[in-house]
């Protein structure tokens, strides 16, 4: 496949800002390439304002779906030239949210392949993985309530693992979204935030994981390794971003 067999790549990038500059940053480290030009074609569009939030959808705290703004958002992007695409935002592939928007894209004729950043993952533990049996989940409480894992991981002979709801709802769901400490406003630098989800990650290995899921699209930038002492970390987020290359040219994907 030479540059001009390409395709280019489409980013829903506000959901959150934070995850959307994260998912750029990780689709160039997967990628081989050692000039500028050997890089991929990739359109970004981080319209925050426009998205509304996808676990307050879940939680019933607003009746504006997201699908359809995520569905706009598509569009634009396909009409600037992307033909492949996809949102680091674990929430959003939520099937009240993820199947309305693949819905609209059908209903309007759209050519635009839609990746499933949570199919992926499931798919590239049982690839790269195939002896683990119990996956630890950290996640807002909009994904710990809609079960999108367990959904995924258990018809594969995975048992998924989830905080209790307690520290869901007091400790981990904070670490994220709280105004002053959490991950979606301070981004790297919110060490409550990892102190907390490192809080999560135990409660999780207590339960006999295997693996963590870092299930929300912001937690890697607060826990950026890939173990914790024996336990396996997993970034969604780097597993969409070799998907998108993969799927651009896949001549460019890293081993």
């Amino acid at each position: 496949m030479n540059q001009t067999d390409e395709k280019v790549i489409g980013v829903v990038g506000g959901a959150g800002p934070f995850a959307g500059l994260d998912l750029l940053g990780k689709i160039l480290q997967e990628t081989l390439a050692e000039t500028d030009q050997e890089h991929l074609t990739v359109i970004s569009l981080s319209q925050p304002n426009q998205l509304p939030d996808r676990t307050a959808f879940l939680l019933g705290q607003t009746a504006e779906n997201p699908a359809y703004a995520i569905f706009n958002q598509l569009q634009q992007l396909e009409r600037a030239g992307a033909a492949i695409a996809a949102i680091p935002c674990n929430t959003a592939h939520a099937p009240p949210i993820f199947d309305v928007v693949m819905a609209q894209l059908q209903a309007a004729g759209s050519q635009i392949k839609f990746l499933h950043m949570i199919a992926e993952t499931a798919q590239h533990i049982r690839q790269q993985y195939p002896r683990l049996r119990r996956i630890g989940v950290l996640s807002t409480t909009g994904t710990y309530r809609a079960q999108i894992y367990p959904d995924l991981l258990e018809p594969k002979g995975l048992t998924t693992l989830v905080p209790d709801k307690q520290l869901q709802t007091e400790v981990i769901h904070p670490a994220i979204y709280h105004p002053h400490y959490g991950i979606k406003a301070l981004g790297r630098h919110a060490q409550r935030a990892r102190e907390g989800l490192l809080q999560g990650v135990e409660n999780l290995r207590q339960q006999g994981a295997e693996a963590v899921i870092l299930g929300c699209t912001e937690i890697p930038l607060a826990i950026p390794e890939t173990r914790l002492d024996e336990l396996i970390v997993i970034d969604p987020a780097v597993i969409l971003a070799r998907a998108l290359i993969r799927e651009a040219n896949p001549l460019k994907l890293k081993p």
